[in-house]
């Protein structure tokens, strides 16, 4: 089977690591057609705008974008292309798989949990203003409809894949009405669910117990802002962005991502580490249905760093991204 799928290659490293992630994807044997779609800096330059109509346009038709990384001005000039393309396309489910890679090193051992993140509201709201000079307003926007739907991806996903254990995260116990709501409506999906067991567990709890015994836990279930931080904390569990992957989900479409930035200070170095988006290519061949191939481009990676010394310099090592990608090819 042949598939068209929008390529976004992003800003800074991003263009080295879509490149060497779609020599991995051919190395497969899948037909894939891409269509390649500028976003970020280079959109904004080119064509006016960071978010293009005509991007949008093209994940809606296809259904499935692979993206690079998009850097995001600080303080000032656009605002986030990641955001907006969640916005635009309804991705209300952020899924970050976070397990370890023998051969990385880490701090601990046995990882192997799941970030399921509300994508599309809470304080990403982007409501907020100036009350007076000198106090700003953020507002936290929980609703019904968005709670229920996370909730149902969560516990859909553990049946899918034979996960045992979701736990709910919150501050219901200060915010009662907004994280009380989305509390609420994550015990109602539970009861539908009977086999997994549901947890419940405080957001700053949590935390602290994620850098303790990590391996207690499975599926993880909260809100925007919660599952922006404690997903990085979880990536540092294993040896940080570089090496887990994304993905952005809706009803309609899906886009997968590397979740590291676009290290404009090594772009065009030919240095770049592209196992986080060659993951979350392999996730996209899940997504896809091609459950053999997403098994063997997975398996690949592990091997490359349980069984070599091919390294790149984030790691460690002194291998450019041309013989990372070699490399991984070798072992499919």
């Amino acid at each position: 089977m042949a598939y068209t799928i929008t390529l976004i290659p992003g800003d800074g490293i991003g263009p080295e690591v879509t490149d060497a992630t779609r020599e991995v994807l051919a190395a497969t044997g899948l037909t894939i057609r891409w269509d390649v779609q500028l976003a970020g800096a280079a959109a904004a330059e080119q064509l006016g705008n960071p978010c293009p109509d005509e991007l949008i346009a093209s994940v809606q038709k296809n259904r499935i974008a692979l993206k690079g990384p998009i850097g995001t001005p600080i303080g000032r000039g656009f605002r986030s292309v990641n955001v907006a393309l969640r916005k635009a396309l309804d991705l209300y489910a952020c899924l970050r798989p976070v397990k370890n890679l023998e051969g990385v090193p880490s701090r601990f051992s046995g990882v192997d949990l799941v970030i399921v993140r509300e994508n599309t509201e809470g304080l990403y709201s982007g409501l907020e203003h100036m009350v007076v000079p000198g106090v700003a307003e953020s507002l936290k926007i929980v609703s019904e409809k968005a709670s229920t739907r996370i909730a149902e991806f969560a516990y859909r996903y553990a049946r899918a894949n034979k996960r045992r254990k979701v736990s709910v995260v919150h501050k219901a116990n200060i915010m009662k009405l907004s994280d009380g709501l989305f509390l609420d409506c994550a015990r109602k999906v539970s009861r539908r669910y009977s086999e997994i067991e549901t947890q419940e567990v405080i957001v700053d709890a949590c935390a602290m117990q994620l850098v303790r015994f990590p391996e207690r836990f499975d599926v993880l279930v909260m809100d925007n802002l919660y599952g922006d931080i404690l997903s990085d904390l979880c990536a540092g569990l294993v040896g940080g962005l570089g090496v887990v992957p994304g993905a952005n989900i809706g009803d309609e479409c899906a886009v997968f991502e590397a979740v590291h930035g676009s290290a404009p200070d090594i772009a065009g170095k030919g240095v770049a580490n592209p196992t986080a988006l060659i993951l979350s290519a392999a996730l996209m061949l899940q997504y896809l249905g091609e459950r053999e191939a997403s098994q063997r481009v997975e398996s690949a990676v592990h091997a490359v760093y349980a069984k070599s010394t091919v390294r790149t310099g984030d790691l460690g090592g002194n291998a450019t991204t041309a013989e990372f990608t070699r490399a991984v090819i070798n072992a499919l």
